[in-house]
């Protein structure tokens, strides 16, 4: 037997009720509409705070409503961005590793130009330089400490004159050839020079080690107190070193001898400035008064 084509909602309870509420539903909001209507036409006031109500009730669910649609929404956003930020963030790494490269390179010429200009003064205030040379090779791993200066005799260099740097005293001459000269570095063991102290002017010699270090052994001084820090120069005394050109610093406290820094290392300059053997002028003898007897 074929089922019936009545599908009428009396055959359901179900659908009945169903189909009540939404007529109730219906009625209530025809109704409900028409009194609204009506209050504002006849009566704005009330109708502006029943909206106001309605609007503090409804605002809560509206924000929650509000913020998970913006969830859902920002979420290809989201990911965009994060595939961008991290797009940007190597960007901005290698940007930072390009600086780092030029900042090094800028500070390494900065380096050099200081080391140059302090050159530059060195040969202007030094009326007695000979040549300015360049270091092309110093002993470092040896107990012996010598450097090679590629200037000889053909530019004036001759053994006994000292050698220089921007920052101090760098050692003497001691052999030549044609176009190259041997320096005896401060911190070779046979170097010996007469310092003194920048303080107090207190006599002392500078002694190489061999090291890299040399011992600022003090002289004509009973129980010499040498403090870190203190600064020694070349005292002019021998008439090889001129006097004031920097030497070293005293690293530990001693009393009759302690270790010192030279302030320049051959292993740091790329050029020198060989200058003539200081001799200490001698002042002249008063000429006798006539009639006196010689």
């Amino acid at each position: 037997m074929a089922p019936s084509r009545d599908r009428r909602p009396g055959f359901s309870r179900r659908a009945q009720y169903s189909l009540f509420v939404s007529y109730v539903l219906a009625i209530a909001g025809a109704v409900v509409g028409a009194v609204l209507l009506a209050l504002s036409a006849f009566n704005p006031p009330a109708f502006a705070a029943f909206r106001s109500a309605a609007t503090e009730v409804t605002a809560p669910v509206s924000s929650g409503v509000s913020a998970v649609v913006r969830g859902i929404v920002s979420i290809p956003e989201t990911i965009g961005t994060y595939f961008r930020v991290h797009g940007e963030n190597e960007q901005l790494r290698a940007e930072v590793k390009r600086t780092h490269d030029a900042l090094v390179q800028a500070r390494i010429i900065v380096r050099d130009n200081r080391r140059l200009r302090g050159l530059l003064k060195l040969r202007e205030a030094d009326a007695g330089a000979v040549a300015t040379a360049r270091i092309v090779s110093s002993s470092a791993s040896s107990t012996r400490r010598f450097g090679v200066l590629n200037a000889g005799r053909w530019q004036g260099v001759e053994p006994g004159q000292p050698v220089r740097g921007p920052d101090g005293l760098i050692g003497r001459i001691i052999e030549t050839g044609p176009n190259t000269a041997r320096v005896l570095l401060l911190t070779d063991p046979e170097s010996v020079v007469p310092v003194k102290r920048i303080s107090d002017g207190m006599p002392a010699l500078a002694a190489g080690r061999g090291d890299g270090l040399i011992d600022i052994r003090s002289v004509y001084t009973a129980d010499a107190k040498l403090r870190p820090g203190d600064r020694f120069v070349t005292s002019g005394t021998g008439g090889i070193f001129a006097p004031g050109v920097l030497v070293a610093e005293v690293r530990a406290t001693g009393s009759d001898s302690a270790p010192a820094q030279p302030f320049a290392s051959a292993d740091t300059f790329d050029f020198a400035i060989v200058s003539r053997a200081f001799m200490p002028t001698l002042s002249p003898r008063a000429a006798p008064p006539e009639g006196s007897a010689p």
